[in-house]
């Protein structure tokens, strides 16, 4: 009985020695690690993208509904300025070399260009309706921001306006080129080592693929799911990163074939994803969590993590110099507006 009594009694300290090492594996091994949370003051209503200044330790967020863009010191945590009078701030780039801040603006079709110290507007550019995403061409060292074209949500066409566009600016902001699309452009990625940009266009349930140098269409994917919004690249493997919410599906594509090579069940209605090229990690940005998954190889993915967030938080950025995630939370009820932080590991 004493015999048996210590068995039980050893099995037991046994079970809980490996129940405490695997919860300490597990906290080892988080993708994502929560930080202090950025609390935003006099932000009402929808965010949208936000860019980073890495040196200066500022991050850039528009804020859609409040018109404005709040300007962010990571330092201390705190708002330090507000761009008001923006119409719809969609998409927002920092370009150090220059010190300007280039913001699209959805409502009435521009790109406003800011001092990136004064924050002084020193030039708007006229496009069309619903200037959105903004992206950096390293190769070209040029500006690419998405605009116009029929508009599709929740399943429907909300604006009808027929083709969109990608346009090119220099950093001085003047018009280099413009790449058709065949309705609105969503998220798009950019070659660094190629010539190529891809681009989400949710109407058509495609993704169109361009010659940047060329002003061109080269080809037209069809995402086998609907509303593509978000978008990452994996360059060195090969992989495209296309983010569907109906069904809510990540969408990888071999950017070789334009094939769809992997299709995993993702969180629900995705606004942004980032591929961490350093990791092989993609971060999930949807309604109510952020997902981490694992490339195992560049057909193979393994959701390693999910992190609940408040659900109207859809949108944000990954900064790899920082090792840090940012998600947009705006405005809801008891729910203060916030930027929420996670430092990768």
């Amino acid at each position: 009985m004493k015999k048996w009594i210590s068995r039980l009694l050893f099995r037991s300290v046994a079970l809980s020695c490996f129940a405490a090492v695997s919860g300490l594996a597990a906290q080892d091994f988080a993708a994502l690690t929560p930080k202090t949370p950025i609390v935003l003051t006099k932000v009402e209503g929808r965010m949208d993208h936000m860019s980073i200044d890495v040196k200066g330790e500022r991050l850039f967020a528009t804020a859609f509904d409040n018109h404005t863009l709040e300007v962010i010191d990571l330092k201390t945590g705190r708002q330090i300025r507000t761009i008001p009078g923006l119409d719809e701030p969609q998409g927002a780039y920092f370009d150090p070399e220059t010190n300007r801040l280039f913001v699209a603006c959805g409502g009435d079709g521009t790109v406003k260009i800011f001092d990136g110290n004064t924050f002084q507007l020193l030039q708007t550019v006229t496009l069309d309706l619903d200037a959105d995403n903004v992206r950096y061409d390293a190769r070209g060292k040029h500006i690419v921001v998405g605009f116009g074209g029929e508009k599709f949500l929740a399943g429907k066409v909300t604006r009808p306006g027929g083709g969109g566009a990608l346009e090119v600016l220099d950093l001085m902001g003047k018009k280099v080129a413009e790449i058709p699309t065949d309705a609105h452009p969503e998220s798009f990625q950019l070659e660094k080592m190629g010539t190529r940009v891809f681009v989400n266009v949710p109407d058509k349930q495609e993704v169109e693929v361009a010659d940047v140098g060329k002003g061109t269409v080269l080809a037209h994917w069809k995402v086998s799911c609907t509303t593509n919004f978000p978008m990452a690249l994996d360059e060195a493997h090969h992989r495209l990163f296309v983010g569907c919410r109906i069904p809510a599906r990540l969408a990888v594509f071999d950017t070789q074939s334009g094939k769809i090579v992997a299709s995993p069940q993702i969180v629900e209605h995705t606004d942004d994803l980032f591929f961490d090229a350093s990791k092989g990690r993609i971060y999930i940005l949807g309604e109510g969590f952020i997902e981490a998954w694992q490339e195992k190889d560049p057909d193979h993915y393994e959701r390693i993590g999910r992190y609940p967030t408040p659900a109207d938080g859809r949108t944000g950025l990954f900064v790899a110099d920082l090792g840090e995630v940012f998600e947009t939370i705006p405005h809801h009820g008891q729910q203060g507006a916030e930027i929420l932080i996670y430092s990768t590991k």
